[in-house]
């Protein structure tokens, strides 16, 4: 294992990457729990004729909180989608640097949807707006959802940081995370 690839584990940016690592886990778990609620009420209207109600309010809240919490780790780990066909011929450094580029991009993007995304929770809050049929607060869904973005956001300044060492050693990185 090479002296790079420790120090992605150590310090400050080695917890940050736990911590968006066990989010993702979450976010699976959160998904899980969702197939499994639809399980549930599917026996249930087959067996009993009687669907848990309000199930489709807890599938779109669900899954926009397990999607949420995947981009940190995408972005974390290089997941997100890209059009590689256009790189496949670059050098190390261009790549490193079009890396750079869609990191910065990420952050400002995480800092902008974390931003509204804060607006939209005080104003559902006040409002006091909810699903039709549960009566589930929607703000309360925007909770795990703004802290996702945050998370995006710090993914997104480790990216900046290894993007920037990978300019200037290009291809350091790949060797150490063998990607």
């Amino acid at each position: 294992m090479s002296d790079t690839f420790a120090m992605m584990r150590a310090g400050p940016s080695g917890l940050a990457r736990r911590i968006i690592e066990l989010w993702a886990l979450a976010g699976g778990l959160v998904l899980v729990a969702v197939v499994l609620m639809n399980a549930y009420s599917l026996f249930a209207d087959i067996a009993f004729r009687r669907p848990l109600a309000g199930d489709f309010e807890l599938v779109e809240v669900g899954v926009a909180v397990a999607a949420f919490a995947f981009l940190p780790y995408c972005q974390l780990t290089g997941a997100n989608v890209t059009a590689d066909i256009f790189t496949q011929n670059a050098g190390a450094r261009t790549v490193a640097l079009l890396a750079l580029f869609s990191a910065l991009i990420a952050f400002f993007f995480s800092l902008l949807l974390t931003w509204r995304m804060s607006l939209g929770l005080l104003e559902y809050r006040q409002y006091g707006e909810t699903t039709v049929i549960m009566n589930f607060p929607i703000w309360i869904a925007f909770i795990p959802i703004i802290f996702s973005l945050a998370l995006l956001a710090v993914a997104s300044l480790i990216s900046v940081r290894d993007a920037l060492a990978d300019v200037r050693s290009p291809g350091s990185y790949e060797e150490a995370t063998g990607r």
